[in-house]
């Protein structure tokens, strides 16, 4: 059996929703597409689109969680590529504050959300 598959959506976890959905709005333009909550109440799903492909975060907001989420030494980030122009949007990124690694020889950088998962900043391909 040969399987086809596409890819739809990755999942993070957050603890204050509101804040991260901010965050990848202004750092990203990233935005709602889609919402799903519990009818009692203990989570919301926020799925934050680009406007150009079908692929999807997923924040995941838990009531119950109170303490912020241990990523522990999984190197697992997300992956977006600008077309802006590279260096504008990298200073714009170092204004917000969230640059938390650069490598200028691979000419890439991260930015990391509120609950620190990292971000890889390209350039688009052409």
């Amino acid at each position: 059996m040969q399987v086809t598959a596409r890819f739809d959506h990755f999942n993070i976890n957050v603890l204050d929703l509101d804040r991260s959905i901010a965050f990848y709005k202004e750092a990203l333009n990233l935005k709602e597409v889609r919402r799903k909550e519990a009818q009692d109440g203990s989570f919301i799903l926020v799925y934050l689109g680009d406007g150009q492909t079908g692929f999807t975060i997923e924040l995941t907001w838990l009531r119950d969680r109170q303490e912020p989420y241990e990523l522990g030494d999984n190197e697992s980030h997300i992956c977006v590529r600008v077309k802006e122009d590279y260096d504008q949007v990298r200073e714009f990124h170092r204004q917000m504050g969230c640059i938390c690694y650069e490598n200028h020889e691979m000419g890439l950088y991260f930015i990391h959300d509120p609950d620190d998962y990292w971000i890889e900043v390209l350039k688009e391909k052409y």
